[in-house]
């Protein structure tokens, strides 16, 4: 009996990754206007990207749906293998509600883990899960040690523009404006399932010394642990600002640091410029 791992999109593996890590990605649906794509299979990042700023009208995603889960189970389980499915936070996304409520009819051999993360920081929970399946451990004990770990998973974000966020609703066109005008930088973090403002700097340089701060401030980077930077819009310019600006954090620790292009759930409201890092804490 093997265990099979099972996520969705918002994790930003793409496909391809997918197909090595030997895992299955559920797409969520990413709507422009009346036409829907699926994340990462009729819909690139970079697409997604491409249309998002050529768009006045902000796009939105659509959760996965009870079905959509329980078709993906009834593939493993009548393999005779058992799952684990994780998922984007619960309080970011129906879709956990959905897993559950699918994994219920398969008798104990579906568990759904809520990653309580989005993103990066769900795709090293993703990635850990991978270890510990090639390691041998049954369904229930990964599921046990994602469950354990997934409050040391820390997702940081440093945004270049405010311009998404006011198109999404979430900050006045006013605090947009004023932000722009003083060239502001956000940081954001995923904080107990839900994504907080930790803090704002001016200008990208000050904006990656705090990012790094808050690297530091969150108890820094476990790297016998999966962790992970992304970007986000098309070209990856700003992220390698903030790998030069902090390389002591890396110096000495790795050879290569793994890159991810950050997908539709995040990019919506992120924008292009994003510049994010996740990982495991030190404990």
């Amino acid at each position: 009996m093997a265990v099979k791992i099972i996520t969705d999109s918002a994790s930003d593996i793409t496909q391809a990754r997918a197909a090595e890590l030997g895992i299955r990605v559920l797409p969520l649906t990413t709507v422009f206007g009346d036409t829907e794509y699926l994340d990462g299979v009729t819909l690139t990042s970079g697409e997604f990207f491409e249309k998002l700023i050529e768009t006045d009208e902000p796009p939105h995603t659509s959760q996965l749906t009870m079905f959509q889960y329980e078709e993906a189970f009834r593939e493993a389980a009548e393999g005779g293998d058992e799952v684990v499915c994780i998922v984007l936070s619960s309080k970011l996304s129906g879709s956990c509600a959905g897993a559950m409520a699918a994994a219920e009819g398969f008798g104990g051999r579906v568990t759904v883990v809520d990653s309580e993360n989005v993103c990066i920081g769900q795709q090293i929970l993703v990635l850990y899960a991978v270890r510990l399946r090639d390691a041998g451990l049954s369904a229930a004990e990964i599921a046990r040690e994602l469950e354990a770990k997934r409050g040391d998973v820390r997702l940081l974000a440093l945004l270049d523009t405010l311009e998404y966020l006011k198109k999404g609703g979430r900050i006045s066109p006013t605090v947009a404006f004023a932000g722009g005008l003083l060239s502001i930088k956000p940081v954001v973090a995923v904080v107990r399932g839900e994504v907080s403002l930790v803090g704002k700097a001016r200008g990208s340089k000050n904006g990656n010394n705090l990012l790094t701060r808050f690297v530091e401030e969150s108890g820094g980077i476990d790297f016998g642990m999966p962790y992970t930077l992304g970007y986000s819009g098309l070209e990856d310019g700003l992220l390698q600002k903030y790998i030069r600006d902090s390389e002591a954090l890396y110096r000495g620790h790795t050879e290569e640091l793994p890159v991810c292009q950050i997908g539709s759930t995040i990019g919506t409201h992120a924008g292009p410029g994003a510049v994010a890092v996740a990982f495991f804490r030190r404990t």
